[in-house]
């Protein structure tokens, strides 16, 4: 009897199979190894008191390799994954936290509306306004201040996500990310909503990305990611009074923040060789029944020398709790050839009195309210 129920079941599934279309039958699947490899040379003028020069990379574009594929499933249905790795050349390490696929991580389906996927995956405000951030493509160093508005590019874990396909220049996506913890549903979970319109020369995206108790990764160390002496109105750091030694009191316990809601919007347009661009973000941070709000402004443009060669240079003020921040940055970029270039890069940045400047979340803050660098590197991509 059993014998006789795996037979006619076999029949039926080879049965199944040959009533298939070819196109499904044979399925077309492909799978592309892909990376980027940044590494160069940087000077800074004050990082805890003195000079620094140091071995750098993943600066202009975080170092990464992947692999990406799709399966066609006919019907017009696709499976696509992504697994992303991020990498220090200069140690061999692992970055984003130490995790494999830290970058990104995720598996899906694509149709004719848009694609649903399902992992660790890049945020709205990356899809939709981080493209915008001049400072940044001049300098990789040029973040806004502390990444508080989420434009450095980051990614959101344990999360589901849709983007639509791009309907008469116009596309949109969401996400939510699961907090996983058991009898925590908000804690720890977070949200992103954006959408972009392109015509022409012209582009415009927006996004508003929340988390809900920040942590891991995105734990808030408030002197290091933005060189104030206080935040909230609590003490960041303490100074030796002989010595002056500053001590980051929140180095290796995140300072508690309940919640971190950004906006953005950016645009760009491209006017011959010269491609203008610029953004506004406002982030909201709550913490001990109290918000505090960051407001970055900044603009500049991209300028196409010549094929091989591009100059970029953009402008930055920041506000938040009563101090300000301005910044320049600018990078020189000449292409060797579609696949490799070297670049020089440099920022400024002025604090307000009583912050010791830090640009962009990279070095040890300065002892004054002023710090610069200076980058060579190169870059390749496979």
């Amino acid at each position: 009897m059993r014998n006789t129920v795996l037979l006619t079941a076999l029949q039926a599934a080879m049965l199944t199979f040959a009533a298939l279309p070819m196109s499904a039958a044979h399925a077309q699947s492909s799978v592309t190894l892909y990376g980027i490899i940044d590494a160069g040379v940087t000077y800074v003028s004050n990082a805890g008191g003195s000079h620094q020069a140091k071995f750098d990379d993943g600066v202009s574009y975080g170092n990464r390799w992947g692999v990406k594929g799709t399966e066609d499933l006919g019907g017009g249905l696709k499976a696509v994954f992504t697994l992303e790795s991020g990498f220090h050349v200069g140690n061999g390490q692992i970055s984003n936290g130490g995790s494999l696929f830290g970058r990104q991580a995720f598996v899906g389906l694509q149709s004719d509306w848009g694609t649903l996927t399902f992992g660790n995956q890049i945020d709205m405000t990356q899809e939709f306004v981080y493209l915008y951030n001049v400072s940044a493509w001049a300098s990789g160093y040029a973040i806004n201040q502390g990444d508080f508005d989420r434009m450095n590019g980051d990614h959101l874990q344990n999360a589901v996500k849709f983007m639509s396909n791009t309907y008469g220049g116009f596309q949109f996506g969401g996400m939510y990310s699961f907090s996983n913890t058991p009898g925590e549903f908000h804690t720890g979970s977070a949200w992103s909503v954006g959408a972009q319109y392109q015509h022409g020369a012209f582009a415009m995206g927006t996004a508003y990305t929340q988390l809900n108790n920040p942590s891991g990764i995105y734990a808030f160390d408030p002197y290091a990611m933005i060189g104030t002496h206080t935040f909230f109105g609590r003490p960041t750091v303490s100074v030796d009074p002989a010595s002056g030694a500053i001590t980051d009191l929140y180095a290796n316990t995140p300072f508690p923040v309940d919640k971190q809601g950004a906006f953005g919007v950016g645009a760009s347009y491209a006017i011959g060789t010269v491609t203008l661009m610029g953004d506004f973000t406002y982030t909201q941070i709550k913490a001990f029944g109290q918000s505090e709000h960051m407001q970055v402004g900044e603009g500049g443009a991209n300028w196409q020398i010549t094929p091989a060669t591009s100059l970029v240079g953009g402008y930055q003020y920041t506000h938040f709790d009563g101090h300000h921040w301005n910044q320049l940055s600018a990078g020189l970029h000449y292409l060797l050839s579609k696949s490799t270039d070297v670049y020089i890069s440099g920022d400024w940045l002025k604090a307000s009195q009583g912050v010791d400047a830090v640009i962009g979340y990279s070095f040890t803050p300065s002892t004054t309210t002023t710090q610069a660098d200076v980058r060579i590197g190169m870059r390749h991509s496979f």
